[in-house]
């Protein structure tokens, strides 16, 4: 077993072996973001963290009430070179039974809303602003995605990238 510095309250990579030590495969751990309706800040999140660490965690996100996911995001995502315009929006339930070692929720109504997932070894709260609610012009609108794109990058990478690297140095 290999352990981040860090993030030892998590079993970061498990060799498995079978047939015999033949065929030897990596598991790294799972990370949900979640939200109300995934259309935005956790697709964001999803995206982010599978571009700047996808080798080290498998990453997912879904909603309480999944919306679809929103252009703005997309948009926002791909003026930093990630595109996110493949993913798709996920109910939480599908989720449901599945080994997460780290649930983070991006809003506040994710956070009282969240289904208890067994064996979750780090239960994160980021509280964003919501930019699907954001008024005005479109401009206006692909402001907020922008500022909150930006803050959920600056949390990712102070909470799982920079922690990572530090394993490696």
């Amino acid at each position: 077993m290999i352990a981040f510095p860090g993030l030892e309250d998590v079993t970061a990579i498990t060799l498995h072996l079978s047939d015999g030590g033949n065929n030897m495969s990596l598991t790294k751990p799972n990370v949900l973001f979640l939200c109300t309706g995934n259309s935005a800040r956790s697709q964001m999140a999803e995206g982010y963290l599978k571009h700047v660490a996808g080798d080290q965690f498998e990453v997912f996100s879904a909603g309480i009430e999944p919306k679809g996911l929103n252009p703005l995001a997309v948009q926002a995502m791909e003026e930093i070179g990630i595109d996110i315009s493949h993913q798709k929006s996920k109910d939480v339930v599908s989720f449901l039974g599945q080994y997460m070692p780290y649930i983070v929720t991006v809003c506040d109504d994710a956070k009282e809303r969240c289904p208890i997932f067994p064996r979750t070894y780090k239960f994160v709260h980021w509280s964003f602003d919501d930019p699907a609610a954001a008024k005005g012009s479109q401009d206006e609108k692909l402001a907020v995605f922008r500022r909150v794109r930006d803050e959920i990058a600056r949390r990712i990478d102070q909470e799982f990238v920079s922690k990572v690297a530090k394993q490696g140095a």
